[in-house]
C-alpha cells in the first residue's frame, strides 16, 4: 500500500478518534465507536477492548461479536494470548490464528474455515505505567497487509483511549461515591430526626412520639425544641423525602410576611423588581413549619385560613390562584386562647391548626430527662470539642437538677458546651458551671441564711464538692477521705455537719 495512503489511514483514524474522545462520557459507548472507527478505516474483522477488574479481564466493548459471544470472553491475567498481553504489557502479533496454540479462541467467534487467514494483533492499554485492559483485532490478510504498520497504528489509539477511559472511570467512582456518601447522609439525617430519638422518656414527653398526617400545632416555651419535633415529624411521614421548610414569623417584618410566606409578583411594591416564589410554593409536595404563629397579623391569619381551607393562595399583587399540596405544621409560645379573647388571634384558624396539638413541657417540668439530655449534649461537645469528658461531678449534678431552666433544653445545651469547654480534667465540676446556676437561692449551697456572699457561697460550694468527692471514692469513710485531702478527721467532721453532707449516701 502506497505510503501516503496509509498515512491518509492513520490521520482518519486519530483524527475521528479525537472527536469521540472529546465528547463521550461513557467507557463502553466511547470504546465501541472506537472500534467502528477501526472496522470503517482498516477493515478489521473483529475487535474488542477488555478492561482489568482484578485479576480478569472482561470484555467492555466489541465490534462484530454478540452480546452471548462477549460474556465467554472472559481471560485470567496470564490466560492466552491476551491474558499475556496483560501480564507483561507487551503487544503481540499472531499471523495466523489457526497456527497459534495459545489462541484460546474463547469467544468462539472465528469459525476454523476462515481462521487460517486471519491474523490477531493485541495490544495493552496502559495508564499511569499500569495495564488497565487490553486493545486487540482481527485483521484479514492480504497483499497489502502489513501487521507491525497496523500494531502501531493499534497501539496509538490505545495509548490515547487510555487515559480517556480511566479519567471516565474516575468521574464515575467520583459521582457514584458522592451518591453513596449523599445516601449515606440521609439515612443519618433521617436517624437523627426520627422521633424516636428525640431525647427525653418522662410521661409528658410520651405523647408527642404520635404519628398523624393531620395538621399540628406545636405549643411550649421558648428553648424546649418545638422545631425538631416539627423535623421529627416530617422525616417520620411519606413527605420526608420532599423539602422541609421552616419561617420564623415573629424574625419577619409585618410588611414583609405576606410576601415571605405567599412570594410576590414583578411590581407589587417598591422594590419587587421580579417575581418572587414564596415559602408555600417551594416547600411544594413536602412540609411547611411556621414558628411562632401566635405573631402573624390578622390580614395574614386571613390569608392562611384560607389556603388551609381550600388549598390555594395568591401572589401579593397577584390574581391568579396557586395550588400546592403542602403539610403545615406550626407552633407557638404564646398563649392563642388569651389571644383570641384580646381578639390578637382569629378562633377559625387556631381551630384550623389545632387538629393535632402537641404540648412540649419545660424543663422544670420534666425533671427526669436533665441527665439524659446532658448525656446526650455531653457526648456531642466531646466531639466537637475533642474533649474526654468521662462524668459529671454530684455536686454538679444537684446544681442542675435543682436549677429552674427558663431557658430550657436551649439553656442546658449552651450550660454543657460551656462547660465542657472551661472543664480542665476529665470530670465537669460543680463551678465549671456558668454563673447563673452558682448562686444560693437555687443551689441551696448557702452556709447560713443570713450568708449571701457570692465569694462564701462559692468557697462553700467548692469545699462541699472536694469532700463529696473524697467520701464517693473511698466508700463514705470519713477517715480515709481526710487522708486523701490531706487533713484530719475531726477538721473533716465539722466541715461534714456544717455543710450538711451525709456519709452514709456513699456507703457502697
Amino acid at each position: 500500500m502506497p505510503l501516503d495512503k496509509n498515512m491518509n489511514i492513520e490521520m482518519a483514524v486519530l483524527n475521528q478518534i479525537s472527536h469521540v474522545l472529546v465528547h463521550q462520557r461513557s467507557v463502553s459507548s466511547l470504546l465501541r465507536e472506537v472500534l467502528d472507527i477501526l472496522y470503517r478505516e482498516m477493515g478489521l474483522e473483529h475487535g474488542t477492548v477488555t478492561l482489568r477488574r482484578g485479576n480478569v479481564l472482561v470484555i467492555e466493548a466489541s465490534h462484530g461479536l454478540t452480546e452471548e459471544e462477549k460474556k465467554r470472553g472472559i481471560y485470567k491475567v496470564g490466560e492466552g494470548i491476551t491474558g499475556k498481553v496483560a501480564k507483561t504489557g507487551k503487544p503481540r502479533i499472531i499471523p495466523s490464528i489457526s497456527k497459534e496454540p495459545e489462541f484460546l479462541n474463547k469467544t468462539k467467534t472465528r469459525a476454523s474455515a476462515e481462521s487460517s487467514y486471519l491474523a490477531f494483533i493485541c495490544v495493552p492499554v496502559i495508564h499511569n505505567d499500569e495495564v488497565i485492559g487490553t486493545m486487540s483485532i482481527d485483521h484479514r490478510i492480504d497483499k497489502d497487509t502489513d501487521l507491525e504498520r497496523d500494531q502501531r497504528l493499534l497501539e496509538t489509539v490505545a495509548n490515547i483511549t487510555a487515559d480517556a477511559v480511566a479519567a471516565i472511570r474516575d468521574e464515575h467512582e467520583e459521582k457514584e461515591l458522592l451518591l453513596a456518601e449523599n445516601k449515606r447522609l440521609k439515612q443519618e439525617l433521617d436517624k437523627q430526626f426520627q422521633p424516636g430519638n428525640i431525647i427525653g422518656k418522662c410521661s409528658s414527653m410520651r405523647s408527642i412520639y404520635a404519628d398523624s398526617a393531620a395538621t399540628v400545632l406545636i405549643r411550649g416555651e421558648s428553648g424546649t425544641g418545638k422545631e425538631l419535633v416539627a423535623r421529627a415529624i416530617h422525616h417520620a411521614s411519606p413527605r420526608k423525602d420532599k423539602p422541609f421548610i421552616a419561617v420564623n414569623c415573629a424574625a419577619l417584618p409585618e410588611n414583609l410576611i405576606e410576601s415571605e410566606l405567599f412570594g410576590h409578583e414583578k411590581g407589587a411594591f417598591t422594590g419587587a423588581i421580579s417575581q418572587r416564589k414564596g415559602r408555600f410554593e417551594i416547600a411544594s409536595s413536602g412540609t411547611l413549619f411556621l414558628d411562632e404563629i401566635g405573631d402573624i397579623s390578622i390580614a395574614v391569619q386571613v390569608r392562611l385560613l384560607r389556603f388551609l381551607q381550600e388549598k390555594t393562595f395568591e401572589r401579593v399583587g397577584g390574581h391568579e390562584p396557586i395550588k400546592v399540596d403542602v403539610r403545615v405544621l406550626s407552633a407557638t409560645s404564646r398563649n392563642l386562647e388569651e389571644e383570641i379573647i384580646r381578639e390578637k388571634f382569629r378562633e377559625d384558624l387556631y381551630y384550623r391548626l389545632n387538629v393535632f396539638p402537641i404540648h412540649m413541657p419545660p424543663l422544670r417540668e420534666r425533671r427526669s430527662d436533665i441527665m439524659l439530655l446532658t448525656d446526650f449534649f455531653l457526648e456531642k461537645y466531646n466531639k466537637t470539642y475533642n474533649k474526654n469528658i468521662k462524668r459529671i461531678s454530684t455536686p454538679a449534678i444537684n446544681m442542675m437538677t435543682a436549677y429552674h431552666w427558663p431557658g430550657n433544653v436551649r439553656e442546658l445545651e449552651n450550660c454543657i458546651e460551656r462547660a465542657v469547654l472551661t472543664a480542665a480534667d476529665e470530670v465537669v465540676h460543680a463551678y465549671d458551671l456558668p454563673p447563673s446556676l452558682q448562686t444560693p437561692q437555687e443551689t441551696n449551697t448557702a452556709i447560713l441564711p443570713e450568708e449571701g456572699a457570692n465569694l462564701i457561697t462559692m468557697v462553700a460550694s467548692y469545699e462541699r464538692e472536694l469532700i463529696v468527692e473524697a467520701l464517693k471514692v473511698n466508700r463514705g469513710s470519713v477517715a480515709a477521705a481526710a487522708r486523701a485531702l490531706g487533713s484530719t478527721q475531726r477538721i473533716l467532721h465539722y466541715k461534714i455537719e456544717k455543710l450538711g453532707i451525709n456519709p452514709q449516701n456513699y456507703k457502697q
